[in-house]
């Protein structure tokens, strides 16, 4: 079956990856770059555009519930776990890498 992602399945997964940008952002904090959150929602937007159509546009609308505009809603939403998942590790990397002095940091003595 061919899938058709219309302006309403865009504008969903656009909304989405702007508020998934701004929460990895709160997550991680500011400890890597100003702009993750722009980042994370390219990244959130592109992953889900390959989840919904590339791996899981051979399915029928009837197996893919809900399908908002040609959107499979639930299936993208294993981006926003794998998302979550990578900020949460980010969050402890930096916070791990702030707490230790590493080989290019100068002492204070």
């Amino acid at each position: 079956m061919r899938w058709d992602l219309g302006i309403g399945g865009l504008a969903l997964l656009a909304a989405m990856a702007l508020a998934f940008g701004l929460i990895a952002h709160l997550i991680v904090g500011k400890g890597l770059t100003r702009w993750l959150w722009l980042f994370a929602a390219v990244s959130y937007f592109v992953a889900g555009i390959l989840v919904s159509e590339v791996g899981f546009g051979w399915a029928t609308q009837e197996e893919l519930q809900p399908n908002i505009d040609g959107l499979s809603f639930d299936e993208v939403q294993l981006v926003t776990l794998a998302g979550l998942i990578a900020a949460l590790i980010a969050r402890y990397a930096v916070r791990k890498k702030g707490r230790t002095a590493g080989p290019l940091r100068k002492s204070a003595t």
